[in-house]
């Protein structure tokens, strides 16, 4: 069974940092990339970023210089490290993976095979 939970959202001031987790299971981890989304209220589904299996990444524009991706294969989970969250960074953010390893630009966000459930990042001002 494929399995993809987030964890790590909480309440954090402006300025302030979260790492966000994303623990895979029932595939093989090195020959997916991990993609995180986010959903604020009221607005669409947008990628945030996303890591392929041979490491490479990709930001959004709004996220670029601010948040950082990573994956630890051994460990079959990827990293969303937020810093200087700002207000607008609100939304439950999701994980997803896609089979595919390669290079990676936007159009990585389209077509993931797994999604995992949310987690809740509420950034105060």
């Amino acid at each position: 069974e494929v399995q993809l939970q987030a964890s790590g959202g909480g309440l954090v001031q402006a300025g302030g940092s979260l790492r966000l987790s994303c623990a895979a299971s029932g595939f093989t981890f090195d020959d997916y990339s991990i993609g995180w989304f986010r959903q604020a209220p009221g607005k669409e589904r947008e990628g945030v970023s996303c890591i392929s299996g041979i490491g490479d990444t990709y930001y959004a524009d709004s996220v670029g210089g601010r948040f950082t991706m990573s994956r630890d294969n051994a460990k079959n989970t990827a990293y969303l490290q937020m810093d200087s969250l700002k207000p607008e960074d609100t939304a439950v953010y999701y994980c997803a993976a896609r089979h595919y390893s390669g290079p990676i630009g936007d159009w990585i966000f389209d077509g993931m095979d797994y999604w995992g459930k949310g987690t809740l990042v509420t950034v105060s001002s």
